[in-house]
This record gives structure tokens, sequence and C-alpha cells, in this order.
């Protein structure tokens, strides 16, 4: 059996096809990547396929996450490759999906009703999901949602500030994301270390092309998250602002005309590194700028990291100390500047960076670098939310 898995990020497209092993392993024989879909960046987009060894670059326009699909599907069949169910990375499920669950024409309203939870993601994934529907016929699809992990988050960390009425609302709670990824770099990381996972106390960053997160991880659950009741707060990202003084939304609807939609779109599509460079929602462009002397990319590197280091204190402070600071997704496993910037400083708090290991880290495996002497192991770690999707379809294939 073939398990294709697609996980659709706000400015990329994965895809990776498992082969279910008599042993119940999986084991990857296909993997691809779609990188600038639908963004601005200097280099234009291509999709990376990985297959039998041998590795193909397909340059193509990708004005979208469809069409992406639609060009993987296209080298899927070319190459023969066969495909007996398919699982789908679907951020925010609303109240009523939370655990991967089979899609059905009965649950796919539900899925559709969600769009606008995660307006980067969730439309993008639907878009997969009826591509797939279209060009694979009758096999089961099925849905895994990022808030999973999250869901033994307490109360005192999940609610907002509000009145009694509406802090109670499932809408009005916070829900956080990247919970996939979540769930693979904390197993990995107790494996690395030898700790049990019911004893591993970590702060993991996701740092992805396009979305960004911190989690406080205790005992293998969730106890806080730097995303909100939408992907959109916390860290800054690609094209999404992060944390905002509430009035701002408010201000340009009021001041300056805006619309909810156009502030939507403004906060979502417009801001973040894109808005603050200027020229380039890619972080790894915007480093070699500012290592150039660019001033616009400098101030984007240095409120990302920013940013990203006031999570890192707060979350040690919620923790109470931790065993490891990860780092994970393109973001954290390949741009070393990113990882020594923000662990610049933070030796009183037990975080010791070897640059040397640091720099030379491939992010291909998990790694460890921080110097021996670091009370808090600082790793590498490659995520993969593929792997915990196939085995959530292989199981409940089974189960059926």
């Amino acid at each position: 059996m073939n398990i294709l898995v697609f996980n659709c990020g706000s400015s990329s497209l994965n895809c990776k096809v498992f082969h279910a092993l008599p042993s119940g392993e999986l084991a990857p024989i296909v993997q691809a990547k779609a990188h600038h879909v639908g963004v601005q960046s200097q280099e234009a987009p291509y999709i990376d396929f990985h297959y039998d060894g041998n590795t193909t670059r397909l340059d193509a326009p990708l004005p979208d996450h469809a069409a992406a699909a639609g060009a993987i599907l296209d080298w899927l069949d070319s190459s023969r490759v066969r495909v007996d169910a398919s699982g789908h990375r679907f951020v925010h499920g609303g109240t009523s999906l939370h655990e991967t669950t089979r899609i059905t024409s009965d649950n796919l309203p539900l899925l559709e009703a969600c769009a606008p939870l995660a307006p980067l993601h969730n439309p993008a994934a639907l878009a997969v999901i009826h591509i797939c529907r279209q060009r694979l016929g009758e096999i089961p699809l099925f849905a895994a949602f990022d808030p999973a992990f999250h869901a033994r988050m307490p109360g005192f960390a999940s609610r907002y500030a509000l009145p009694g009425e509406l802090r109670e609302l499932p809408e009005m709670r916070k829900y956080g994301f990247h919970g996939l990824s979540y769930q693979y770099v904390t197993a990995e990381t107790a494996r690395y270390l030898d700790i049990p996972v019911e004893k591993l106390r970590l702060i993991a960053c996701h740092l992805g092309t396009g979305g960004s997160s911190a989690a406080a991880i205790n005992g293998g659950h969730s106890v806080d998250n730097s995303m909100g009741s939408s992907p959109l707060a916390g860290l800054i990202m690609s094209t999404r602002c992060g944390d905002l003084d509430p009035t701002i939304p408010l201000t340009l609807v009021d001041k300056f005309g805006y619309t909810p939609q156009e502030v939507g779109r403004l906060l979502n599509k417009e801001s973040g590194l894109v808005g603050i460079s200027g020229f380039s929602s890619d972080l790894f462009e915007i480093v070699a700028r500012a290592e150039a002397g660019s001033q616009p990319a400098r101030l984007a590197v240095d409120m990302y990291v920013h940013r990203l280091k006031r999570y890192i204190g707060a979350f040690l402070a919620v923790l109470g100390g931790c065993d490891a600071l990860v780092f994970t997704d393109d973001i954290g496993q390949r741009c070393w500047q990113i990882r020594e910037a923000a662990c610049r400083g933070l030796e009183p708090l037990g975080i010791v960076l070897d640059e040397d290991a640091n720099r030379s880290a491939s992010g291909g495996e998990t790694e460890a670098i921080n110097k021996p002497e670091s009370p808090i192991h600082v790793l590498v770690v490659p995520t993969d939310e593929e792997l915990v999707i196939a085995r959530d379809c292989l199981r409940l294939l089974h189960s059926e």
C-alpha cells in the first residue's frame, strides 16, 4: 500500500509517498516540495522531486497550491507511482474536527466552513483535497489537524481575558498550531536525549518559510503556544504580522477606512517579512540582503529575531527551565544565522551555543549545537509532519 501525503504551507507544498511495509513501518519512496507558491520572492517557483535515488527539479509557474498539487500528481502519474490512500494536513478544523478523520461527502462541508479560520492554509488544503478527489478516484482521503497536539493546554493559557460569556465560546480560545510537527520533534528529541517523553521539558521553534511558531512542551503535551485562535498571532512570519496591538486593526477601520476584509488581507498576506523588507517573504533572501548591507532587510531580520527571543525567554519562565531548545522546519533547520542570533545573549538563561557546530549543522539529521557545558541542550531536529499524517492514515485504514 502507498499513502500520498500533502502538507500545505502558506507558501509551499510538501508531498511524500510512503510505502507500508509488512512490518507495519512506513518507508518514504517519493519526496517532493513546491517552493514559492503564490508569493513574492526573488527566486522563481519550482518543485524538487526525489525518487529512486534521483533528484529532479521542475521550474513552473505556481500561482496557487492547486496548481502545485496538479503538477505533482502529473509527475507521479508519469513516474508510475501508485497511490492507494491520501492524507492532508488541515491547519484548523474549528470546534468540530480535531482528530485525523476520513474525508466524506458528509464532513467535507464542515471542512469548507473552516476555510476562514486559517486563511493562508485551509483554502489551500481544500483546493488540494478537491484536486485529489478529481484525480485519484475513489481512494480513501484523510484530514489531519494541527490543534490536536495542543488540546490539553491548560485553561489559563488557552483562554483570553474576555467577559465570561465571550471567554467560554469555542471561537474565542487559543488553539495553537504546527501540532503535527511538535508531535514528531517531541518524540525525536526524547529519543535523541534518551529522556522519557513524560519527563521531557522543551521549547520547540517551528520556523518555516511561510508560518512560524514556538511551543512550550512538558511531558509530551503543549502547555503554551505562540499562535492563538488562528495562525496569525505570535512570531513574525513570511507575510503575517504575528502579535499586534488589537487597537491597530480598529484604527485601520475607523480612521483609515479599511474594510474588515482589507484588514484581514493586510495582516495575513502583506505584512510580516514581506511588509518589512519590501521585496521578499523569503527569509533566506532577506538574510543575504541584510549581510550585504540592506537596511530594510536588516530591520526585518532584527525584528524577526527579537520576537523569537521574547518567546524563548517567556517559555523558559512558563516551564521553569527546560531540557532542550529545538529548532525545526526550513528556517530552523537550515538558517544558522537565525539560530545564532536567537541564542545570542541567552547564556545566563542556560543556553550556550557552539557557534562552529551551529554553522556546520546540515539540518538533515538531529544534531546538538550547544557547547558541552550548556545546561540546556540546543538541537536541530528535522520535522516530519508527513510521517505523522501517514501513520494516522494507516491506523485508520487498519481500523476500518
